[in-house]
């Protein structure tokens, strides 16, 4: 890599319907990624998983466009059908009935037809846009890496994806929050949702001995790492334990980065060692959202997110 010349890698953070609002910063980001950056990695957890995927097979397919892949998707994924509306007004008006004290039933996914359509539906989403048998012929040692987070529910052991054994289970492993759907098995083991391991993965783009080591991550986040107060509704305590709960193992994979980098600039590790700044992207603080709107795909709300962050990768970019 010539003098001048980054490489980066790029973290997606799982949110539900939040990370509409990665899909905007990732189409913007490699619509207008300055000639000096290049990428090395995409790594995401839950719907971060589903936008770091269609942004790399988009980044590494030459007849596809990310930015094209990452719209069409949520597009799809909204609930636009008279159907797919209904449904997502179930789910508001059950969080609102929920909110005001009113017993809601509480249903395993294991038992609940909706569960097993929901799956069905994303998946079947998500082979519209990436073509899986394909993939291996994409593969040639030179294009980034791709890290999707999950938890083996058995073993308690954490397990990465990489490209290499991509499919479309393996984004709805990552993507399998307990509450909403069952376990999803590949090759007989049993994985949940990457918040319980990795969220988003960042150690993995260091440790990973296929990829170039980034000079800089830029980490999309979901969830705010501060509150101006602390919570005192009911309501409120369970959207902070929420948020703090999605950033446990984020914070400490960028404790052991930021330690890493202190080593290097102290002369304690060899010079292999890169030092890798975190540059975060974060919500606009002037939108107020909560745990249950990552359960709500209304197209308008949809749309609003991606612009959002179509907005805050734009200043990003402004200010490298």
């Amino acid at each position: 890599m010539s003098n001048g010349e980054k490489n980066v890698a790029i973290a997606c953070q799982g949110g539900g319907s939040h990370t509409a609002f990665t899909a905007g910063v990732l189409h913007e980001l490699l619509s207008e990624l300055p000639s000096e950056y290049n990428i090395v990695g995409f790594s995401g957890t839950s719907g971060g998983a589903a936008c770091a995927t269609l942004a790399w097979y988009g980044h590494v397919h030459p007849d596809e466009a990310p930015g094209a892949l990452l719209k069409g998707f949520w597009g799809d994924l909204a609930a636009s059908s008279p159907l797919h509306r209904t449904a997502n007004n179930l789910i508001r008006w059950g969080i609102q009935l929920q909110r005001a004290g009113v017993p809601v039933p509480n249903v395993s996914p294991a038992y609940s037809p909706g569960s097993k359509w929901s799956e069905n539906e994303f998946r079947e989403i998500l082979e519209s846009y990436i073509d899986f048998d394909s993939v291996p012929e994409l593969l040639d040692g030179t294009k980034p890496g791709l890290f999707l987070s999950t938890i083996d529910v058995c073993a308690g052991t954490f397990e990465v994806f990489r490209e290499d054994d991509l499919s479309s289970d393996a984004i709805l492993a990552s993507a399998a929050e307990p509450h909403l759907f069952e376990a999803v098995e590949i090759d007989g083991r049993y994985y949940w949702d990457g918040l319980f391991s990795k969220n988003p993965p960042l150690e993995d783009f260091m440790n990973a001995d296929d990829i170039v080591d980034p000079d800089e991550i830029w980490l999309i986040k979901i969830n705010p790492q501060e509150r101006p107060k602390p919570p005192r509704t009911m309501e409120g305590i369970d959207n902070r334990r929420n948020e703090l709960s999605g950033n446990l193992s984020m914070n400490a994979e960028i404790r052991f980065i930021e330690r890493i980098n202190d080593f290097i600039e102290k002369g304690y590790l060899p010079d292999r060692y890169t030092h890798s700044e975190i540059k975060r992207i974060r919500f606009p603080k002037s939108r107020k959202l909560d745990w249950r709107t990552k359960l709500d795909r209304d197209p308008e709300f949809i749309e609003r997110l991606v612009s959002d962050g179509e907005k805050q990768a734009q200043s990003f970019l402004e200010n490298l």
